[in-house]
């Protein structure tokens, strides 16, 4: 199996590399891919970088030169629920972009580019397989619908006005959707894991760096314990 493993930040990365032994480096696209082999498994490494574009192209770049079998993203998200608290994790079962706003340009809902789908639905038996290890290991996890947006959101005016449009959404971030995006165009399966950094509001710039660290090895520790003991 072919796996890849992306994240925005290279503060997530490093938890990965602790675990696992570089064997290669290979440039795909703008990004530099660290290459590994564990379980029988090839690992692919890379960072999208920040925000919808850097996502969307960097994942494509990967995917248009390796024929991946399964793509993890990892990563923080913050809270637009009162019950999702920090460091709560996340497994998401669809992804939309909050910013946008195409209602008026036919039938479309918000959220949906136009002659995209409404939402990108995470229902593979990947994903399926990776609850059921969460479960296993009694790990705690919500599921629901996270946005996608390219600002970082740190006030209550900025969450309600996603709230208003978005009401079932349990969290808000800057690259799943465009990861959910062209994992859907490739045909491969996406698994999304975000752990919750802050609630999004006016203490999101104070707690986002200080928890994402915390939330990011959370996440890390678990994605690397499932491919150590992944068979396809």
């Amino acid at each position: 199996m072919k796996i890849a493993i992306i994240v925005p930040m290279e503060i997530e990365a490093a938890y990965y590399r602790n675990a696992f032994h570089s064997e290669t480096k290979e440039m795909f696209g703008s990004t530099v891919f660290e290459h590994f082999s564990v379980n029988g498994n090839e690992i692919y490494l890379g960072l999208s970088g920040i925000g919808k574009v850097n996502a969307a192209m960097n994942l494509a770049s990967l995917l248009s030169s390796v024929d991946i079998d399964l793509i993890l993203m990892t990563g923080s998200a913050g809270s637009l629920k009162s019950e999702v608290k920090q460091e709560d994790l996340i497994l998401p079962t669809a992804f939309a972009y909050h910013d946008a706003h195409n209602t008026r340009a036919g039938d479309y809902v918000e959220g949906q580019i136009p002659q995209e789908p409404a939402q990108y639905q995470l229902n593979s038996p990947e994903r399926a397989k990776f609850a059921a290890y969460l479960q296993k290991n009694q790990v705690k996890f919500k599921t629901g619908l996270i946005v996608t947006g390219d600002s970082f959101i740190a006030s209550e005016e900025q969450k309600a006005a996603i709230k208003q449009n978005f009401p079932t959404a349990v969290g808000v971030e800057m690259e799943g959707a465009a990861f959910a995006q062209v994992a859907y165009h490739f045909k491969k399966p996406l698994v999304a894991l975000r752990a919750i950094s802050d609630n999004g509001d006016e203490g999101a710039d104070l707690d986002f760096d200080a928890f994402v660290k915390k939330v990011g090895a959370k996440a890390a520790k678990l994605i690397v314990g499932y491919i150590e003991n992944y068979e396809g």
